[in-house]
């Protein structure tokens, strides 16, 4: 089966009225891409932000005349935004096969390895954590989360107590669990991620005493061996003295959700609590660990 597709490019300001005038025109499914290199980040809960200009695609039947959608849309349309329209078709794939080839077996360190439910371990003696991409952040791909579980391969874990704090898909504290922490109290703000983390638990077999999901308020008085951050730098920054509090004299912190240009940043905010230790890069993005001093110091 073929389907037709229009596409164009729209700045947001404009986007819910092409949305409805593609529905209109009997589009069976609208999607976004982005139409320069403009990155979201991690939003809040209930937040849905869309690029300044976005390409705009909108799929038709396959007795739909490309022609005739085009001509349609083009008479509605500013004409700035009518020069941007194309069509053309595409055939039905299984699309099933087409997003598993996405998604392979991830090495995150010489003895951990991320891997889908659909494949094979290509190490079964190497730590194996599984995970399916789904709707929480965190698969493991993207540099933030690779140079947490980079670092958190090389630590003696063994009986620790260890908070992850924005846990996501909880792919750092099922890999904490699985590399030998005792307890792991992972906190997040979005319900689907809190959803997203106790599903990949059962996939991993991870018991809910090894891994206790909550909101971050559940925190309490509660203090770590270990505090796991992959968020972004502006909470990093205003969590700074939070995070002193749950981490242990000595204990450690590894911080990461940072672009190169941020880290200067963070260093600032966290110095005063942690002996930090030499920042890890993985293209823009960056990864720092600490300890936590035993006398916080000024600056």
């Amino acid at each position: 089966m073929s389907w037709r597709q229009l596409s164009l490019t729209c700045p947001a300001a404009q986007l819910a009225e092409v949305e409805d005038l593609m529905l209109e025109l009997g589009a069976m499914s609208i999607s976004l891409c982005d139409a320069g290199d403009e990155p979201i980040y991690e939003p809040m809960p209930g937040a849905t932000p869309v690029w300044r200009e976005s390409v705009i695609s909108a799929t038709f039947a396959e007795d739909s005349d490309p022609e005739q959608l085009a001509q349609l849309l083009l008479a509605r349309l500013p004409a700035a935004l009518s020069e941007t329209v194309t069509h053309g078709s595409f055939k039905d794939r299984d699309w099933q096969q087409s997003y598993r080839q996405h998604f392979k077996p991830l090495q995150c360190a010489e003895n951990l390895w991320i891997v889908p439910s659909w494949s094979e371990p290509p190490d079964p003696r190497a730590t194996i954590v599984r995970l399916d991409p789904g709707l929480a952040f965190g698969t493991g791909s993207h540099p933030t989360t690779a140079l947490c579980l980079a670092w958190l391969a090389q630590q003696e874990l063994t009986n620790l107590d260890v908070i992850d704090y924005g846990c996501g898909s909880g792919i750092l504290a099922i890999a904490a669990i699985k590399l030998g922490a005792d307890r792991v109290l992972a906190v997040d703000i979005d319900e689907q991620a809190l959803t997203a983390c106790r599903s990949n638990m059962e996939v991993n077999t991870v018991t809910a005493e090894q891994i206790l999901v909550s909101q971050p308020e559940m925190i309490g008085e509660t203090t770590a061996d270990l505090l796991m951050a992959n968020i972004l730098a502006g909470p990093l920054v205003e969590l700074a003295p939070r995070f002193a509090e749950l981490v242990i004299p000595g204990g450690k912190i590894v911080l990461s959700g940072i672009l190169t240009s941020q880290l200067n940043d963070i260093q600032l905010a966290y110095e005063q609590f942690f002996e930090l230790d030499c920042a890890c890069h993985r293209g823009d993005w960056a990864c720092i660990g600490g300890r936590r001093r035993f006398q916080v110091t000024d600056v």
